[in-house]
């Protein structure tokens, strides 16, 4: 049976008539199945994993990186900072109160 083949009703009718319809029940699976095959792609494969790779694991000759530098900033420059920015952004036409202003600006 080729792809471009459409049935005929009497077609359709013989075959719902012989043995209670099992025919046209196989026959519509087909051509469902044959228009899913037309119209999803075929799965790609997986890239294929490097030798020796073990899952999780960091490849050889590397390590994970260590800590942000932003972790290596104290607690109070980091308070201060969003102090300022507070400032800055609810109360601009105020005094800025964060520590780290100089005088003039204050």
């Amino acid at each position: 049976m080729s792809d471009d083949w459409e049935p005929d009703i009497d077609d359709i009718k013989a075959m719902r008539a012989e043995a209670g319809g099992a025919d046209l029940r196989a026959f519509m699976r087909q051509q469902i199945a044959a228009g899913k095959a037309r119209r999803t792609p075929a799965p790609k494969s997986a890239a294929p994993k490097p030798p020796g790779h073990q899952p999780g694991a960091w490849p050889t000759g590397s390590s994970p990186p260590g800590p942000p530098p932003d972790w290596q900033i104290p607690r109070h420059v980091w308070e201060a900072a969003a102090r300022h920015y507070s400032n800055e952004t609810h109360r601009p036409n105020l005094p800025c109160d964060c520590g780290n202003c100089p005088e003039e600006t204050r």
